[in-house]
């Protein structure tokens, strides 16, 4: 019996299961009124032993994870290599999260486009496509919303929401990818929210992204910013990953930097840095230093010094990033004469340093504009 299972076609296999339709769904109905899982948060091994449960083969687990991380379909009735009655048997268990485009905004000034997608408990979250002459990168949100409190930073206004599940995370590259039916090949966790704050999501996220059995992203071609949640950043760097690890400074000391960012209050510059030596001991990882040049705040020859003296004894990379205006917010950038003077500076005392070309400046480019903006239209908090 056992071999003749194994030369059974699939088709005769979904044949057979159409037949005994009936029987299948009547085995499920008592599952209907539990809440269903999230189909697509599960990694391989966890989906395995799922469709295992349910006593269906093992091959049905590779046509599922196929279907949901490669084809990237957003049903089950789209999985038509599998019979109507296993597809109802999954409906009525697991879930695969919605996510609707609520609006895709195109820049004349560069190829970028940027997305606002509503989930399905109303909240909004952004996402970017950045496409550069090495491929496609798509910039990704972590959280409804976000906590940390940058003074600069439009993403802060309103709080948290919730955390992403790495299922929301993964259907932000899905979504853009179908859209634009372009291949993603770059990411950056740089959206709304901080990704360390959402560490075991983020971390599940990073698995499946970069799965050879999914779209098999790089892990060299994946960067994560984050605020500097300090036990985490030292959790990342044992994670075995190669991602490259981004730490928002934004201010050359601890005061300047506490005076930008209220994570500083609990986590001081010192620790931080450490920790990202840290990483860099682990990984092999050059960490990139994000900076928000805001002009007459952190633009200064004392800001060249400080930067210089906590920077050159490290092998990392300075990243400028004029800061966007925000309407709520009464920062502004400096000219570009000026930003590229404080560059020059820098290079000069032998700071590895570039200026962010800008991106999508005539549409709603900073983080958690558009989401802002659409919530205010829409008289929504989300």
């Amino acid at each position: 019996m056992e071999c003749m299972q194994d030369i059974e076609t699939i088709e005769e296999i979904n044949v057979r299961e159409d037949i005994d339709e009936t029987e299948k769904i009547n085995e499920t109905e008592d599952i209907g009124a539990e809440e269903k899982i999230d189909i697509c948060s599960l990694n391989y091994n966890e989906l395995a032993e799922e469709i295992h449960a349910l006593g269906e083969q093992p091959f049905r687990s590779r046509q599922i994870y196929e279907w949901l991380h490669v084809k990237l379909v957003g049903s089950f009735d789209e999985m038509t290599n599998l019979s109507k009655s296993f597809r109802e048997k999954l409906s009525k268990t697991y879930e695969i999260p919605q996510m609707e485009l609520a609006e895709r905004q195109i820049s004349k000034a560069d190829p970028t486009e940027k997305f606002l997608f509503g989930l399905g408990d109303g909240n909004m979250i952004e996402s970017v496509l950045m496409r550069h002459p090495y491929g496609n990168s798509v910039c990704v949100s972590s959280q409804a919303g976000c906590r940390m409190g940058c003074r600069f930073c439009a993403s802060a206004i309103g709080g948290r929401k919730r955390d992403l599940a790495p299922s929301e995370m993964l259907r932000q590259v899905y979504q853009i990818q179908k859209l634009t039916k372009e291949r993603v090949s770059h990411v950056v966790v740089m959206g709304t929210g901080e990704p360390l704050d959402n560490y075991d999501n983020f971390v599940r996220f990073i698995q499946m992204i970069s799965d050879e059995r999914g779209l098999h992203i790089s892990q060299r071609n994946i960067t994560a910013s984050t605020c500097g949640i300090v036990p985490n950043m030292y959790r990342l760097a044992l994670e075995g990953f190669q991602i490259t690890l981004a730490l928002s400074l934004h201010g050359s000391t601890q005061e300047k930097r506490r005076k930008l960012m209220p994570v500083a209050e609990k986590y001081g510059l010192s620790e931080v840095l450490k920790a990202c030596d840290d990483y860099f001991q682990k990984t092999g990882r050059r960490v990139t230093f994000e900076y928000s040049l805001i002009a007459g705040v952190n633009d200064t020859a004392e800001d060249v010094r400080e930067l210089t003296a906590i920077l050159k004894p490290r092998n990392c990379h300075l990243n400028l990033i004029p800061v966007n205006p925000v309407t709520e917010r009464k920062y502004r950038r400096p000219d570009r004469k000026n930003a590229c003077v404080f560059k020059n500076k820098l290079e000069k005392n032998g700071i590895n340093v570039t200026i962010r070309r800008e991106r999508g400046s005539d549409i709603d480019g900073a983080c958690g504009q558009l989401r802002r903006r659409y919530a205010a239209a829409d008289g929504r908090t989300r």
